[in-house]
């Protein structure tokens, strides 16, 4: 007990679970063999699941995007296919090398263990000044000091300690010192995480687990192959490219070296060269003898004809960088720093800040600026620049962008504004919007008419700004002609290369990247753009990238959402940066300065699982050498396995062992499905469909994807840091394995963000538990049950929705649809045989039909719940082998009619208790002398039921529908114009009736309605009658209509029969207000 809850019924699911698990283990029942044969469509599955990296402990969102991959494996095995579910543990790349040094830096400075400093201590100030972020109007204030942040702080926030981190993973000091060693990472947390996925029931062949990384060489061999026949195809090169960098670790910064930032990618601006006009002003006077730039990065290097001055920061800080022995360009440190790592500075990779500035010191300096009709423009104040996104100096073309063009009016026309910050009038005034592009709508000064249009007043109307800048920038680029310059009368959209090349070509412009968005890497520091030298595969190369958008064409993706993320991927996706020279990895085989980056070394790896058995025997790290050493494995041993090259008659590996991996893996391949949350549609699972197409057979490419959103717990993100987290041991030991996949199962299927609720967890400890108890109570009184075949009403029924169980639920599995396969397999299900047990009455449940339930049950809740199935089926149902493979249940078809008429059932006897409390309650308001109306007695309480049917429509309703029929399309599901059909109507037997129009009005409504059934539920909502007879169906069940509605006499009647209707007595006018249709009885209660 804990705080007055129990967990025994929880207790006793991990009990059931320890020995399931024990069971299976004994009979090693997840092992998978190939056979010599291959396989028919349908007889083997193997499905994998992206190694998830071994920094720390495994938590639900891996367990979610995991449970897809299970439970499909799981109903492919129940279904008797050969299933192969490997799992691996990936260690390549920055983050364990980053972390393990991080915590060697702790220790070196604070001690081993540690002595962090105190809250006290951290929160004195320091007397450094450091720049703030921009704060929300974009201006940066550099004399501002910062306190350090505190411990809680840290915590709350920013960085916590390493130790702390490790702390938290429950290790002791002396544990926690040993990590400094990446490799122990790999010896510690891959274990515990394999012990982790059997406790929550993962059927996985775990002779087939590796790591990654050169301590495992046979891996690390596999990898060496496939990177060699890459680069022998011509799809690795070296080359210059600018690509996302981490000054901290020296190396580039792929997705999953970085902290923040995943996905973004270098942003390409020209970089435009405005020299500062002599003599320089007092500030300076140090660059004298230089080429002094103010460099503004632009998108629009076709808009320069029309500068009128350039912008800068008021408050900005900036610093004058030496580019070479004779240009100075004047921008941010931060810009500064992207241009040193694009060999734009003279010492590369540290720029050097010979003055520094503020955006005050700037104003006003004349300037000779490329292409600009104005021979000389100013330097001019703006407020609203932003320093983290370009290089702090801004352009201006009023005549093509709003911001400017407001900016500039400001100054025109606000003299105070001029003089707070020491404007002088011949800077600004005599400067006028120069039209350089026509654009259809909007004429040769768009930036002047849209914000006229807008009513724009300000500089600070950003929204307004916006909007205008939307209105007009994509349609300038799009629809522009130039007006000016040697391009004049060309489409903007083609003038802006040239115009570029023409820049760069005589020196006036640079070219310049930086990241679209701020990107972090693992080891903490921010990311510039740099120009390396350095290995590439060529993704995005055109035939190649056909062959992918072949293979794509040809997968099964289970969403159009999914499609669409691959279709726009490999639109844009072109290099890829392979190599990397920090962290954990195998060496590039021709160039050993370099590792294989950890997405580079993750996308053919799924082959390897077919034969990674026979060349680790069951070792995860490779270093188990009896079957065969890591030197064996040559290329041309790796090229016969995977390729189908020629046998290695060099290889002195036994010719028996080689045929096997060769059977194992086309046995095997392609694989049928990898499951995987969507993030990695942008890389990872890309990659792998083109290394796929480039490297193997086009019968071995993939066959399908599946992948998700991300998990929330309880509705609201999964956080480590606001403690709404889980690692999947900890859901086991809260809820148990079961509940924790009941749960996911519950959780959601599709591209967005499903939610793991603990409350259904806990409903499933509840239901799962109750259910085995129940089991074990109706086999202790087996003898007292219903013996013989199904024969009632109710029997019929039951039986029926275990056929619709075992079909539906079939269907959702095979679609990968495991929360609906858990609505129509345990919930609907459930709820048949709690009805089916009420319905029964006196005369009890059937027993073959109750065991057949159970059975039924048990296999369809198997690939969800795989502990709780497999322990009901051994030991209640005392059944032979084992669940998880004893076959899909058999069942007869649907019959859909019977459901129907079920339905009916039910839906009447609701209905009718409904009627029969509203007239044993009477009138709840007074009559009109202002008396109460006394409530019934036991003496006048109904004890009699009249049920009147019409089991067909007859009357104007009759015409109605059969108009209706006629102007349906079977084949577009519409009807046709109501026009039409009215036309229809006022020619029929009831338009020549003298009341038409009285009867037209109880029509139209009555036609609406079964227009709007027919798109709900099917055209069969026309038919005249019901598919089955609604008399025999009450009938059939009066005794199940007594019980429900507490009386002792019940009648069916046919509402058609005079002699019938004359029973209802004083009642009549009820049946008159209430007319029973087809669907619809109506019922009288007598005392």
């Amino acid at each position: 007990m804990d705080g007055g809850k129990s967990f025994a019924r929880r207790d006793r699911l991990l009990e059931i679970e320890s020995k399931v698990r024990t069971w299976w283990e004994e009979k090693d029942v997840f092992r998978a063999e190939s056979h010599e044969r291959a396989p028919e469509p349908g007889e083997k599955f193997f499905g994998n699941f992206p190694y998830p990296y071994m920094n720390g402990y495994l938590h639900l969102g891996h367990a979610f995007s995991l449970s897809k991959l299970e439970f499909s494996a799981a109903y492919h095995r129940l279904r008797g296919a050969n299933v192969l579910l490997p799992f691996a543990f990936h260690c390549t790349g920055m983050p364990i090398k980053a972390s393990a040094d991080k915590l060697a830096r702790e220790i070196q400075k604070f001690g081993d263990p540690p002595a962090f400093p105190t809250a006290i201590e951290e929160l004195s100030i320091n007397t450094e000044p450091e720049a703030e972020e921009p704060n929300g109007s974009g201006q940066t204030f550099p004399d501002k000091f910062k306190s350090k942040k505190s411990k809680a702080a840290s915590k709350s926030g920013g960085d916590k300690f390493q130790w702390e981190i490790m702390r938290s993973y429950g290790l002791s000091d002396s544990e926690i010192s040993k990590f400094q060693d990446p490799y122990h990472w790999l010896t510690y947390f891959p274990p515990l995480a394999k012990e982790d996925l059997k406790a929550f029931g993962l059927g996985c062949d775990w002779r087939r687990s590796f790591i990654t990384t050169d301590m495992n060489p046979f891996y690390d061999s596999f990898v060496r192959w496939q990177m060699r026949k890459l680069k022998e195809m011509g799809k690795i090169v070296k080359d210059k490219r600018y690509t996302i960098y981490s000054p901290l670790d020296g190396q580039p910064c792929a997705d999953h070296d970085r902290a923040s930032g995943e996905g973004v990618q270098p942003q390409d601006y020209t970089l435009i060269k405005m020299e500062v006009a002599p003599p320089f002003p007092s500030k300076l006077r140090a660059l004298e003898g230089r080429r002094v730039f103010l460099a503004a990065a632009t998108l629009r290097p076709e808009t320069m004809y029309g500068q009128t001055n350039s912008w800068v920061l008021p408050d900005g800080k900036y610093g004058a960088y030496e580019i070479n022995e004779t240009d100075v360009f004047i921008v941010t440190e931060r810009a500064a720093l992207n241009l040193a790592y694009q060999n734009l500075s003279r010492i590369p990779e540290k720029p050097t800040c010979l003055v520094e500035l503020s955006g005050h010191d700037l104003i006003g300096l004349p300037l000779k600026s490329p292409l600009s009709i104005n021979e000389i423009i100013y330097s001019l104040p703006m407020l609203t620049i932003l320093t983290d996104k370009g290089t702090g100096i801004v352009t201006s073309v009023p005549s093509d962008s709003p911001d400017d063009y407001m900016a500039l009016h400001d100054l025109k026309s606000k003299p105070a504004l001029r003089a707070k910050f020491n404007v002088k009038d011949e800077w600004v005034m005599p400067f006028e919007v120069i039209p350089i592009i026509n654009i259809p709508e909007f004429g040769d000064k768009s930036a002047e008419k849209v914000c006229i249009d807008l009513k724009i007043k300000s500089q600070n109307e950003k929204d307004k700004l916006a909007e205008a800048k939307r209105l007009t920038y994509l349609r300038g680029f799009t629809e522009g002609t130039m007006l000016v310059g040697e391009y004049a009368g060309m489409k903007v959209q083609e003038a802006k290369p040239l115009i570029r090349n023409k820049l760069l070509e005589i020196d006036q412009a640079v070219m310049y990247s930086e990241p679209e968005k701020k990107v972090i890497s693992r080891s903490g520091d921010e990311c510039v753009v740099a120009l390396t030298d350095q290995w590439y595969i060529t993704y995005g190369e055109p035939e190649w990238k056909k062959k992918a958008e072949e293979c794509l064409s040809n997968m099964k993706l289970y969403s159009d959402e999914t499609r669409h993320g691959f279709e726009h991927t490999l639109s844009w996706l072109n290099q890829w940066a392979c190599s990397r020279s920090f962290g954990l990895g195998t060496r590039l085989p021709w160039d050993d300065q370099f590792l294989v980056e950890s997405l580079s070394d993750s996308t053919l790896y799924m082959a390897y699982y077919t034969i990674a058995h026979l060349l680790q025997n069951g070792d995860m790290y490779g270093s188990d050498t009896l079957l065969v050493k890591p030197e064996q494995m040559t290329d041309e041993v790796w090229n016969f396995v995977f390729c189908g090259g020629p046998y290695p008659n060099s290889s002195d590996i036994p010719t028996s062992l080689l045929t096997k991996m060769k059977q194992e893996f086309e046995y095997w391949y392609p694989f049928d499905l990898r499951v995987s949350g969507k993030d990695l549609i942008q890389n990872h699972l890309t990659f792998c469909i083109y290394n796929h197409t480039a490297l193997l057979a086009k019968d071995f490419w993939p066959c399908g994807f599946r992948c998700n959103g991300h998990i929330m717990l309880n509705s609201e993100k999964m956080s480590k840091s606001t403690g709404n987290f889980r690692t999947l041991r900890q859901a086991i030991e809260d809820f148990s394995a079961d509940a924790t996949r009941f749960s996911l199962a519950d959780a959601g299927d599709g591209m967005d963000d499903a939610n793991f609720v603990f409350e259904t967890a806990n409903a499933a400890i509840l239901r799962l538990t109750k259910e085995i108890s129940w089991m074990e109570e109706v086999l202790s009184v087996e003898s007292s049950l219903r013996r013989g075949p199904p024969s009632t009403y109710a029997d019929r029924v039951f039986a029926n929705e275990i056929n619709i169980a075992v079909k539906m639920t079939e269907q959702h599995y095979s679609d990968y649809m495991f929360r609906e396969a858990l609505k129509t397999g345990f919930y609907d299900l459930q709820a048949a045989r709690d009805e089916y047990r009420f319905s029964c009455g006196v005369g009890g449940m059937n027993n073959e039909l109750l065991l057949r339930f159970m059975d039924v049950q048990t296999r369809l809740i198997t690939p969800i719940c795989p502990h709780y199935a497999e322990y009901v089926w051994k030991e209640i149902l005392k059944k032979d082998g084992f669940v998880v493979n004893a076959g899909w249940p058999a069942g007869d078809l649907p019959d859909l009619t019977l459901k129907s008429a079920n339905k009916y059932l039910q839906d009447s006897i609701v209905l009718m208790r409904k009627l029969l409390q509203k007239q044993v309650s009477g009138s709840k308001k007074a009559n009109k002398k202002g008396t109460a109306v006394p409530l019934p007695t036991e003496e006048n309480k109904p004890t009699v039921g009249l049920i009147y049917v019409n089991e067909q429509y007859d009357g104007w309703k009759r015409v109605c529908l059969e108009i209706l029929q006629s102007k349906f399309d079977r084949e577009t599901r519409s009807f046709a114009p109501d026009q039409e059909i009215l036309e229809a109507l006022q020619r029929s037997e009831i338009g020549r009736e003298a009341n038409f129009k009285q009867i037209q009005k109880l029509c139209m409504p009555f036609l609406r309605f079964k227009k709007d059934e027919v798109l709900s539920v099917g055209v069969h909502a026309l038919d005249l009658r019901l598919p089955f007879g609604e008399i025999d169906v009450l009938a059939e069940n009066l005794d199940l209509i007594k019980r429900q509605l507490g009386l002792d006499h019940v009648e069916i009647l046919s509402a058609t029969d005079p002699d019938a209707v004359r029973k209802s007595g004083s009642h009549v006018t009820l049946l008159n207000q209430n007319p029973p249709s087809p669907g619809n009885p109506t019922a009288v209660f007598l005392s």
